[in-house]
């Protein structure tokens, strides 16, 4: 990225946590808020709903990473859809509001319906990727950034994913935040990036958690879930 006098700014990068997302124990401690089936069938965490697609919004729920990270970090993962139709969102710098932590007992309770995460006691960013639940979405594919609280789409980008038959194996995806500048790529290609001025979509969000999302009917595998403290 590059600083105020216009000079390209390398990072250098320290790896802070890793999780192969391969067994049960690697999700001990994990917070799991609405009901998923959770199965590690082929050395990855795969998910799905557990409750039936017509309760709506009640299907759907979120897996909370419990650490807390700092500032500067990227975060990389592997995903790989087994079916279709559904989306998919990875929470991060998630906080309560007026610097709460995420689980303290005086925020409102979450059951994963999705206005409880933009729009409720937590400030956050999001980014909604394989998005295939909406007629529109499944016709024309993006992944979107989205800050609370507030629904602020303040960045897209089209999502290379293809069909799950089409998924042969896992896909590389990364999140890189450094300061106010956040960039989102699969297998090494940018999809998008933002650059926060800390006014318009509220103020410059900084530590917080990390949090995988899915909405119902989808099932899709996860693994290697890895974070970088940048500085």
């Amino acid at each position: 990225m590059k600083d105020t006098a216009g000079y390209i700014k390398l990072t250098e990068e320290t790896l802070i946590y890793d999780n192969p997302l391969s067994k049960e124990e690697d999700i001990k401690g994990f917070i799991l808020e609405g009901k998923a089936g959770i199965s590690f069938e082929h050395q990855a965490m795969c998910l799905k709903n557990e409750l039936d697609r017509d309760m709506g919004q009640q299907a759907n729920y979120v897996l909370w990473c419990p650490e807390d990270f700092p500032e500067n970090i990227k975060i990389t993962w592997e995903f790989k859809p087994i079916t279709d139709e559904g989306l998919c969102i990875l929470f991060f710098a998630a906080s309560g509001i007026e610097g709460k932590d995420l689980f303290d007992p005086s925020l409102a309770k979450r059951t994963g319906e999705y206005p409880q995460y933009h729009s409720g006691d937590l400030n956050a960013f999001h980014i909604s990727y394989f998005r295939r639940k909406e007629a529109d979405e499944r016709a024309f594919h993006t992944c979107n950034l989205r800050k609370s609280k507030g629904f602020h789409l303040v960045a897209n980008g089209a999502d290379p994913i293809p069909g799950a038959s089409d998924c042969k194996d896992f896909y590389q995806l990364e999140v890189y935040k450094y300061r106010s500048h956040i960039r989102f790529s699969m297998n090494d290609l940018t999809i998008f990036e933002f650059d926060d001025d800390g006014s318009l979509f509220g103020k410059l969000l900084t530590s917080g958690k990390i949090g995988f999302r899915q909405l119902a009917p989808l099932t899709a595998e996860y693994r290697n879930l890895k974070v970088y403290e940048l500085c």
